[in-house]
């Protein structure tokens, strides 16, 4: 049986109510033997025993009124001692998970996010302990993707950067004029940072929630088609071609058509450079797919591609993350499109599915409200 703490300070108080009863009673009884044996001792005589009984009464009654004045006092101190004994273990018993939790608390706030308390009750200290190591958890989950951001961002900097410096430094020590093609390869750097650096700072704002949608009805059967004409000129390119299909007429969503726009240029273009030349790569519309109990958009892109490991899906979305060998810096890009992708659809309310086998081909699914 779970029981809340206010339960259990009624119990514990009941017991303890039950304790002194229990108490005041046991010594009122072993005080009243010893009165009876000593009253029997010193006063039960032959002119007690020739006495009217009511003479004996009224000694009896004066003999222990006379005793009992003493057991007061006596008594009140020795059930004191039981009621703070008694009052202290219950207190301990009570206080014990918060202790425990204030001393985690202090390690927290020391710096020390290892920190795990075992939840052992189901009351509300039980769930208060939950959720304090929720919240540890999060914070070392937190603490951990700040220093991958570090470090990556560190990373995808230190490269662009030492291109430029190499090129300045030779063009300085050599004091000839800087040929057109050197000038070239530092502009692509240079539109490197400034890209990766765009993308951070809108990432950014997407995860915290800041990133200011223009949400307006949007045709989004006729723009997904102009995405697949746009990108069919890549697509050819590299030997393939992108076909739409939808199961639906006209399908019109509330959305902000330039980052909308963005989440499928970024789908299909990862779907164009890792589908090998003679693949097939297709969008799909569904209209009023349920799921959870909303109805939403479906957009699926599917392509013959080499498609992603199992083990490697669950990390798609994060910074920089790339699979290995098949996403390569230089054929990936910056590693933030999926994540940007990810954050857009989050801000619009929906959310992206992916499965895929290796060889066989990928599916991202886009699903939007209606």
């Amino acid at each position: 049986m779970n029981l809340t703490v206010r339960k259990k300070i009624f119990l514990y108080m009941g017991l303890l109510v039950v304790i002194i009863g229990i108490s005041h009673s046991v010594t009122n009884q072993i005080y009243m033997n010893y009165v009876f044996d000593q009253f029997r001792k010193e006063e039960i005589s032959a002119g007690y025993l020739n006495a009217t009984p009511s003479e004996q009464i009224e000694v009896l009654k004066k003999y222990v009124t006379d005793r009992m004045k003493w057991i007061g006092p006596g008594k009140g101190v020795f059930i004191l001692v039981i009621g703070l004994f008694f009052s202290l273990w219950i207190s301990g018993v009570l206080s014990l998970p918060l202790r425990k939790l204030m001393a985690a608390i202090e390690r927290v706030a020391n710096g020390d996010l290892d920190v795990n308390v075992p939840v052992q009750t189901k009351d509300e200290y039980g769930k208060v302990i939950e959720t304090f190591n929720d919240m540890t958890l999060r914070l070392r989950e937190a603490e951990d993707a700040r220093r991958r951001l570090i470090a990556d961002v560190a990373h995808e900097l230190r490269t662009p950067l030492s291109i430029i410096q190499l090129k300045l430094e030779n063009a300085h020590q050599t004091g000839q004029n800087v040929p057109p093609e050197t000038l070239l390869r530092l502009y692509d750097e240079v539109i490197r940072l400034s890209l990766l650096v765009e993308d951070l700072h809108v990432l950014s704002l997407a995860e915290a929630g800041r990133l200011n949608l223009d949400r307006k009805p949007l045709n989004l059967t006729k723009r997904l088609e102009q995405i697949v004409d746009d990108v069919n000129m890549e697509a050819e390119e590299n030997g393939l071609i992108v076909h739409l299909y939808s199961k639906a007429g006209d399908v019109t969503v509330t959305a902000d058509a330039r980052r909308i726009t963005q989440v499928f240029i970024n789908l299909l273009t990862n779907a164009i450079r890792y589908t090998p030349k003679g693949g097939n790569i297709s969008v799909v519309i569904e209209n009023e797919v349920m799921d959870r109990d909303r109805l939403y958009v479906s957009v699926s892109i599917i392509d013959s591609g080499i498609g992603i490991p199992e083990e490697e899906l669950p990390h798609l979305f994060d910074r920089f993350y790339r699979v290995e060998k098949a996403r390569s810096r230089h054929s990936g890009g910056t590693g933030l499109g999926l994540s940007i992708t990810h954050q857009f659809v989050r801000a619009h309310h929906g959310f992206i599915h992916v499965k895929s086998q290796l060889h066989k081909g990928t599916t991202f699914t886009v699903y939007l409200p209606i």
